[in-house]
């Protein structure tokens, strides 16, 4: 177990047991001595301190960070680093405070206010004593004591301060001029509460130790694709609430958070601590300091798995065919049939002609209902190459007796030869038959045997959810989203067999988490389960019977999103904010993606990133309403408190979002028109410009080909071949790092 888990552990602990005494003997002076104690006992285990996990910044005197802190904002607990010189003047706290020391000297003097409290804005103050707080030894203050704290010795100081209420959250707290009182102001908060911070080096053995990790970039989507970490999984801090919960399910999770060095991780820390993550650290440096370390950077998304299939092309050495090849067997006429592994959304964009639809996890369950004979060559394509060369192999390990290819670099590589491509087609595959189902269960069962596929039932899928706060459970419905929607397993989540292997970071923020899949006819589930495994996972399992108790909920899976009931800003409808623009008493800042917003917006709105709303807010024009909206009008909701800090204009959050605009039937505007902000919140995919999209593929399919050398040389990815009867062999599966 690392440092920042035992620390983790050691102060849910702490707090548990501080808690506990608070609610038994109140706020008095003996409970505070019964805290000190148990704060000291933390304190005292100072390997789980290390100075650099707590640094003062260059040319600052102290840094506070946050090492837990209730929901309710009680029992707050920090650390607090300093240097000799840092000091406070005489404050109180109007709750209960303790502390105890780590290292250094912290040098605590003591008061009592002696006034009638009669005069606004003064007081006096007496002296009542003083006490160095070292290492082993603490110290306690009532809700109206007050105190001074200077730093002294030759060294740095850490001590631990744990307060009945945080700091941000203490308004009447006051500071007098001098010792003997006079005038006092209100103690505004600490902006500049961070959270604990690990070094590049200790994230590299991180990934490596083979314990949980959820490692997240918080900056935009676009920013992320220019570079990352191998591993990091890109949840922006503007959408954060809406995908953590099913993106790191267990509030334990060892999470680190990495930025541009600019304060989003930290902005993001405070936020999941708040939701209950108890074990969160900020990469210190950032994506610079990662990179300055001499370890690999990434460009693009999905990189893992995208790499995973150039491994597979490599060491399988899945047969492919260019374009060129393909249009000129179908100009001949040749027994072809041409099958797109995407999801139906992607192929009705555009498709090669004639190309079948049939997602990548579908295909060994439907290929004998599409060729007509073992003759037919089948050509596998998707938009680049991932899909293509898993898809391909699939249908290969599953031992297809028809020739198979993956067309070389999809529809990109079918664009770049200057063909024409279809769009707006809808010929998904068919439904299997008895027969065709009766073959790929037994194809399946071969590939599953193959590869390790655990299989559980419903009492063993039950023992790991009793286990899931000490270990992380993905539940992962593995078939189509519309039959996921016509009824699947309480707690499950969407996810389709070829995105998840296409895009697993896209539904798991936890590496080494324990993944069980679910679909209903025992192909979809060990095929997919047959490829996470030679990705690296260890624990993937394949839920058997799952339906046996009829149990089923329909619907999309039910959204958690933190933090959502506790803002509650005054709505506008979609009627009065048209009649507000009317009058040019409005301006409407679009919290949408930028494609989206590019795709259609209300008339006149003006499109914003959420953690740079500042900058955005002073580029759009005053008003005298700003009304925000979203989608559904829920980022809109959670972005309301954080605007009405940085403005004074009346805020309002549209009810239902654009959407509600759009039900009623008024007016939508298409293109950039009002841009409050650069759209680099999404990665653009090479086919989605508007301009230069040609040389765009290009370097992209030149990327995915370059990613297995770049992924060597990382050396973090645990990738896996297994030799198959499909192809002669039929031995204990060989492991093979890349």
């Amino acid at each position: 177990m690392s440092v920042v888990e035992r620390r983790a552990e050691a102060v849910a602990g702490t707090v548990d047991r501080v808690r506990a005494i608070e609610q038994s003997m109140g706020a008095t002076r003996a409970a505070l001595e019964k805290i000190e104690a148990e704060l000291i006992a933390l304190a005292t285990r100072t390997e789980l301190f290390p100075a650099e996990h707590f640094p003062v910044a260059p040319g600052a005197k102290g840094n506070i960070y946050r090492l837990s802190e209730d929901s309710d904002y009680r029992f707050a607990l920090y650390a607090s680093a300093g240097v000799p010189g840092k000091s406070q003047p005489p404050h109180n706290h109007t709750t209960w405070a303790v502390i105890a020391g780590i290292y250094g000297d912290e040098h605590n003097v003591f008061y009592q206010r002696t006034d009638d409290r009669s005069t606004p804005g003064r007081g006096a103050l007496r002296k009542s004593g003083e006490k160095t707080v070292t290492r082993g030894g603490g110290c306690a203050l009532l809700p109206d004591g007050f105190h001074t704290i200077e730093v002294t010795g030759d060294g740095p100081s850490l001590h631990l301060h744990i307060y009945g209420r945080s700091l941000e959250h203490l308004p009447e707290r006051i500071f007098f001029a001098g010792e003997d009182g006079g005038a006092y102001q209100v103690f505004p908060p600490n902006p500049n509460i961070g959270a604990s911070v690990v070094g590049a080096r200790e994230l590299k053995a991180m990934l490596g130790d083979g314990r949980e990790l959820a490692l997240l970039d918080v900056r935009e989507e676009g920013v992320f694709a220019r570079r990352h970490p191998l591993f990091a999984c890109s949840l922006p801090l503007s959408r954060l609430e809406l995908a953590i919960d099913a993106r790191v399910p267990r509030r334990a999770t060892r999470i680190v958070l990495c930025d541009d060095d600019d304060g989003l991780a930290q902005r993001a820390a405070a936020k999941l601590g708040h939701f209950g993550y108890g074990c969160v650290s900020v990469l210190a440096g950032g994506v610079e300091a990662w990179e300055a370390a001499g370890y690999e950077v990434f460009g693009g998304v999905n990189v893992p798995s995208k790499a995973f299939g150039e491994f597979v092309a490599h060491h399988a050495g899945t047969p492919h065919i260019d374009a060129a090849e393909v249009k000129a067997k179908l100009d001949a006429g040749e027994d072809m049939v041409i099958i797109d592994a995407r999801p139906m959304s992607e192929y009705r964009a555009m498709n090669i002609p004639g190309a079948v639809n049939c997602p990548g996890a579908e295909l060994v369950l439907r290929i004998s209902d599409i060729v007509a004979t073992p003759d037919t060559l089948v050509v596998v394509n998707c938009a680049g190459r991932t899909r293509s060369i898993i898809g391909a192999q699939s249908l290969i390990d599953a031992g297809i007796a028809n020739p198979v290819a993956a067309l070389e670099n999809g529809t990109m590589g079918w664009h770049l030869a200057g063909f024409e491509l279809e769009r707006g087609q809808h010929r998904p595959a068919p439904e299997p038959t008895p027969r065709g189902l009766a073959i790929a269960k037994a194809a399946a069962a071969r590939v599953a045997g193959r590869h390790g596929v655990r299989t559980i039932d419903r009492a063993a899928l039950a023992g790991f959810e009793a286990e899931s706060d000490r270990r992380s459970l993905y539940l992962l419905d593995v078939r189509g989203p519309e039959e996921f929607e016509a009824g699947h397993l309480p707690g499950s989540r969407s996810a389709p067999g070829g995105q998840l292997v296409q895009a697993t970071d896209a539904y798991v923020g936890t590496r080494n988490a324990r993944l069980v899949l679910v679909d209903d006819d025992g192909v979809r589930a060990p095929m997919t389960a047959s490829w996470l495994i030679q990705m690296g996972w260890d624990e993937v399992y394949v839920l058997a019977g799952a339906w046996a108790s009829g149990e089923s909920v329909a619907g999309p899976a039910p959204a958690t999103v933190p933090g959502l009931d506790e803002a509650a800003p005054e709505t506008i409808t979609a009627a009065a904010l048209e009649a507000a623009l009317d009058r040019g008493e409005a301006v409407v800042l679009d919290l949408d993606t930028s494609p989206r917003y590019r795709e259609g917006h209300i008339p006149g709105a003006w499109f914003a990133v959420r953690s740079r709303l500042a900058a955005a807010l002073a580029k759009a024009p005053g008003a005298a309403m700003l009304v925000l909206t979203s989608p559904d009008g829920v980022l809109a909701r959670l972005c309301a408190p954080e605007a009405a800090r940085l403005t004074e204009m009346p805020v309002r959050v549209l009810a239902g979002g654009t959407g509600a605009w759009r039900a009623a039937g008024l007016s939508i505007a298409t293109g950039e028109e009002h841009m409050a902000d650069v759209a680099d919140d999404v990665w653009r995919r090479p086919y989605d410009r508007a301009a230069g999209a040609e040389d765009a593929m290009t370097d992209y399919l030149r990327w995915e080909l370059d990613l297995p050398d770049q992924v060597e040389r990382d050396g973090d990815a645990r990738f896996r071949t297994f030799k198959n009867e499909a192809n002669k062999g039929d031995s204990p599966p060989l492991m093979s790092p890349l």
